[in-house]
């Protein structure tokens, strides 16, 4: 029943990445910047062609092809259940929602459109997707660091050294 849920939950992650792209497309192309949280976050419409911060502009099928392997790893991860506790498998399934909304994006437009823009930091300009890719992303990290156990009967470098 877990699998559904978070079928589901990707599913309801790329929905509402297309819709607010598709609201800040017919509301924010064109026109000025929209405070959405005065002097803290504002809305505006950006075509952004590259990854992170517009690096590798241009590189679109580049972005499809480490998307489409991104995506099969986290697939192939979440079928064989390899994530031990549901924060593993959660956190895969929000970058893969991130994804996936981006993923769209490429495909269909050549590009990835972003609108938020946190006016105190004002480095990135950045959409739903990446926020789900970024939370979903720091999660796994701290899976990683706290949750993940080594397979049963797995030897490690302590287990290696001993045997010699």
């Amino acid at each position: 029943m877990t699998g559904l849920w978070q079928g589901l939950s990707v599913l309801a992650i790329v929905g509402l990445d297309r819709y607010i792209k598709y609201w800040a497309t017919q509301h924010l192309a064109g026109q000025a910047v929209q405070p959405l949280v005065p002097g803290v976050v504002h809305m505006i419409y950006v075509e952004n062609r590259g990854a992170a911060f517009g690096i590798l502009a241009n590189r679109r099928w580049l972005f499809l092809i480490l998307t489409v392997a991104a995506v099969c790893v986290i697939l192939w991860a979440l079928l064989r259940r390899w994530p031990q506790t549901p924060l593993g498998s959660w956190s895969l399934c929000l970058i893969l929602g991130g994804a996936l909304g981006n993923f769209f994006d490429r495909v269909v437009s050549g590009y990835v459109v972003d609108m938020f823009e946190f006016l105190f930091v004002r480095f990135a300009i950045f959409n739903v997707a990446d926020i789900f890719v970024t939370t979903g992303g720091a999660l796994f990290c701290l899976y990683l660091l706290f949750r993940h156990d080594r397979p049963a009967g797995g030897k490690d470098e302590t287990d290696a050294a001993a045997a010699l």
